[in-house]
């Protein structure tokens, strides 16, 4: 009786070995990321969870690091997010409004700025592995200081490849991304990140 006991205990410790293995695949994966991808694009399915509401919105983004990205919703709404390196740019097609920001060069205040800067995370996050969801292993960002804009993010990667993240902000709303078709070698220049206004809009500064 003590030779199946013997087994399945040693099967039991095998797979605990294997869970460790996995989850602590998604620092590495993380570190990995920043350092080989110069620039990433693909398509993304966001929900914000309020305690008011819950929205879910679709696009697609081109990011080239350091600090250039577009992130483009297209349903339900059209929305344009622009970051030149210098300034941000928000244009919201259904309001004919552009809303232009000074671009923080330590990390922004929205996924697509956080995806885009290379050390932002490491540099203002303490940085831990927090476990596997359907297949996507998670790492757990949480603020040095406490005036950060988030509470926590969580970036989700199945083997090398961003799969997820997960953003919960200062006022408890709750952000959550899906990201598909990824592009860690796309052909982008810097011109790609040039938005020039359109005629009519009305245009205001923050």
């Amino acid at each position: 009786m003590k030779q199946p006991t013997l087994l399945k205990w040693i099967a039991a410790a095998g797979l605990s070995a294997a869970v460790g293995l996995a989850h602590a695949g998604a620092v590495d994966a993380l570190k990995k990321f920043n350092n080989d991808s110069d620039g990433i694009s693909g398509s993304f399915s966001q929900t914000v969870k309020s305690k008011k509401k819950t929205q879910t919105t679709h696009g697609t983004f081109q990011i080239l690091r350091p600090g250039l990205f577009k992130w483009e919703y297209t349903k339900p709404y059209k929305q344009t997010i622009v970051g030149d390196g210098k300034t941000i740019w928000l244009y919201d097609v259904d309001l004919a409004q552009v809303t232009k920001s000074p671009q923080d060069q330590t990390i922004g205040d929205s996924p697509a700025a956080i995806l885009s800067n290379k050390t932002a995370l490491d540099s203002s996050y303490t940085l831990k592995e927090d476990g596997s969801a359907n297949g996507i292993d998670y790492v757990l960002a949480t603020p040095k200081k406490n005036n950060a804009g988030y509470q926590f993010i969580r970036i989700g990667f199945k083997g090398d490849t961003l799969a997820a993240m997960q953003l919960k902000d200062s006022f408890g709303n709750q952000t959550t991304i899906s990201f598909n078709g990824l592009n860690t070698k796309p052909n982008l220049s810097r011109g790609t990140f040039k938005f020039t206004p359109p005629k009519g809009v009305d245009v205001l500064s923050n």
